[in-house]
């Protein structure tokens, strides 16, 4: 098969992917909301980020996780503003993953090394990916989500390898018992904040989709 004919392929593929997630809106970075009423502090252990890139099409998806910390700022029972930081020094791609047998021998453990390196994410000059919420709203009525039960739109700046941007997505918010629950599930393109791997127009980076996955469960305690 030709190089057009497989590329063909592969963008056929990449346009029959069902999407499972929602897609963020973004937008240059805005202020951030100010804290107030009371704060409630980011369980890491109760706490999920989830991450799933792709090559071209859709195929041979890499997931993983990352720990968070933060806090949350919760006003007569709603959530005003937020901080969170992920620490990417803790990112762990899922063993499942990465076949060593389809993969030159190479393990999970191998592509968490290359994330961390200068080539992706650089932890050694940008160790943290940080979320600080600049306005939360009620979702719109009829707004369509694949998040089950999402009442609020969530927007904050992103940082990524020390650029910002500005995202949107659809959010479930609950506030009861002490404890906020936030749950949302979308798609960012990495591009955006200059996540390339190699130079512009490099072929390794062309196999890789600029589609990344987030999956949000936090979980925060008074």
């Amino acid at each position: 098969m030709s190089f057009l004919a497989l590329s063909i392929v592969l963008l056929s593929v990449a346009s029959c992917k069902e999407a499972k997630t929602d897609t963020a809106a973004v937008a240059t970075e805005q202020q951030t909301a100010e804290h107030s009423g009371e704060t409630y502090n980011v369980n890491t252990d109760a706490t999920s980020v989830k991450w799933t890139a792709y090559h071209k099409g859709g195929l041979n998806p890499r997931f993983g996780t990352m720990k968070t910390t933060g806090t949350l700022s919760i006003e007569d029972n709603n959530l005003v503003a937020g901080s969170i930081v992920s620490d990417v020094n803790s990112l762990l791609t899922d063993p499942k993953a990465v076949d060593p047998k389809m993969n030159n021998g190479k393990t999970s453990a191998d592509l968490d090394a290359h994330l961390k390196s200068a080539d992706f994410f650089d932890v050694e000059n940008h160790p943290t990916v940080k979320f600080d919420i600049t306005k939360v709203e009620n979702l719109a009525a009829g707004t369509e989500s694949k998040v089950e039960g999402a009442n609020k739109t969530i927007s904050g700046n992103l940082t990524i390898k020390g650029k910002t941007v500005n995202v949107t997505f659809p959010a479930k918010v609950e506030v009861k018992d002490n404890q906020v629950d936030i749950v949302s599930k979308f798609t960012i393109n990495r591009q955006d904040w200059g996540l390339a791997y190699g130079t512009d127009g490099d072929p390794k980076d062309w196999m890789i989709s600029q589609e990344v996955d987030l999956e949000l469960n936090l979980v925060a305690n008074k």
